[in-house]
């Protein structure tokens, strides 16, 4: 298989994600915590989760819609972008504009979308290079 999700060391009893209908772009991903995220503050919730894929591709990650709608929650980096040399914890940084909410264990939180991207010719940045790290581990944050 070459592009797919694992779920990780320690993360027993959570599911593979899914595409719910046969013309659903993004497989949901779920909470594999109960995380409890505060008014003003960034959460990060463990999906439990690793994606591989092909060096051509990206993995967007979408806050789901009726998250933002009913809870008024956003993505903190508006659309994740996890590449295809990382292969760490997916964990999504969350934020309420409102008040306290609740994400419980196995609760559907997010979208992930494989797509293809194009690079600009000749382009030679970050050939050779390894990825070590995760949030902002290819820069300074």
């Amino acid at each position: 298989m070459i592009r797919g999700f694992e779920i990780l060391e320690g993360y027993d009893g959570i599911q593979l994600p899914t595409r719910k209908t046969a013309y659903s772009a993004g497989y949901d991903l779920a909470a594999a915590e109960r995380v409890r995220v505060t008014g003003g503050r960034v959460s990060l919730i463990p999906t439990g989760l690793k994606a591989f894929f092909p060096p051509d591709e990206v993995l967007l990650i979408y806050l789901r819609s009726s998250l933002a709608v009913k809870h008024g929650l956003i993505l903190a980096n508006g659309v994740g972008v996890i590449d295809a040399d990382y292969r760490g914890h997916i964990i999504l940084p969350v934020a309420s504009l409102g008040g306290e909410v609740v994400i419980e264990r196995g609760m559907r939180i997010a979208q992930g979308v494989f797509q293809k991207y194009l690079t600009v010719d000749g382009d030679t940045v970050g050939v050779g290079e390894v990825r070590r790290g995760r949030f902002g581990s290819t820069g300074n944050f």
